[in-house]
């Protein structure tokens, strides 16, 4: 069994995102101004003519201040054991890759879990990112290159990566196949969204 054949709960951003914003009553030249995103760019998401980066439903989940989950859908029970099987994830397609949810949106802790499928060349972006607790990357397929202040590692399959996140860090898939790569945040700030920092920084719409 190919745990990456597995199909997973697959998410309507535009529709989410078209509901969100009227429900807040917020025309889409306000929600542009406030995410830093082109009015054009917003009305192609949501007529679902173009996949937002993963940057994108962050900027946008700030914009509107609402946790990066609501994309999801209605919001999740927080509890403090998550059983989630493989075809429960909650899955997020976004520009080059895919976003997988491994129980943290439904865990009343401060973890967060979850696997990136990457196509070649996918990174965070050029600019490094930093919050608080810490980081865990392992990687399971392919190849990925995390920087962590001016060092550079190059994780293979079954490579671990450790580090405190106030350390600066970006990361990108330098090899020519896909990869897939799991991510655990732990230990930060209570009212902090670490993924959204961690991914802000990524290129695209």
């Amino acid at each position: 069994m190919n745990l990456f054949d597995k199909e997973a709960l697959s998410v309507d951003v535009a529709s989410c995102l078209r509901e969100l914003r009227k429900e807040r009553e917020m025309s889409m030249r306000a929600l542009a101004h406030r995410s830093g995103l082109s009015a054009n760019a917003l009305s192609m998401i949501e007529r679902g003519k173009t996949s937002p980066s993963v940057s994108t439903l962050y900027k946008l989940a700030d914009a509107m201040d609402v946790p990066v989950t609501a994309f999801f859908g209605p919001q999740m029970e927080r509890n403090r054991v998550v059983f989630l099987r493989a075809n429960e994830r909650t899955r997020v397609s976004f520009q080059r890759g895919i976003w997988e949810g491994l129980g943290g949106e439904q865990f009343v802790g401060r973890v967060e879990p979850f696997m990136l499928t990457l196509e070649s060349g996918a990174s965070s972006g050029n600019n490094s990112m930093v919050h608080t607790g810490h980081e865990f990357v392992f990687c399971l397929r392919g190849q990925l290159e995390y920087q962590v202040e001016k060092e550079i590692y190059n994780l293979e399959p079954g490579d671990s990566l450790l580090f405190s996140a106030h350390l600066q860090h970006r990361w990108r898939n330098r090899g020519n196949t896909v990869t897939n790569v799991l991510i655990l945040l732990s230990g930060f700030a209570e009212g902090e969204r670490p993924i959204a920092m961690h991914l802000a920084a990524e290129g695209g719409n």
